[in-house]
């Protein structure tokens, strides 16, 4: 990991989200983002405003695709997701019930 504290984490190099670690991530920001799998960092534009602790897609999820956290399936989605966007309830469901 580089010296600089990052915006955002992702934890397996598989995920489809990464979790916002920082307050005040504002639509439109540019966020450095380490992949602790691989130690290496990334950066990425978001395209909503996201909570901390909150999640986003690293890259555009498909309508019914499966949404990798952890390296695990936390459920699917229920519309497309762009890249940048915030994920959350109103975009992803469980896929347990």
């Amino acid at each position: 990991m580089s010296s600089k504290v990052p915006d955002f984490l992702v934890h397996d190099d598989r995920d489809a989200v990464g979790v916002v670690v920082v307050e005040g991530v504002a639509a439109g920001g540019n966020l450095s983002g380490w992949v602790m799998d691989s130690d290496e960092t990334i950066s990425l534009a978001v395209n909503d405003p996201i909570p901390l602790g909150h999640k986003f897609a690293l890259r555009d999820i498909r309508d019914g695709e499966s949404v990798i956290k952890y390296g695990e399936d936390i459920g699917r989605a229920v519309t497309d997701i762009p890249k940048g966007d915030h994920v959350h309830v109103h975009n992803v469901k469980t896929s347990k019930w």
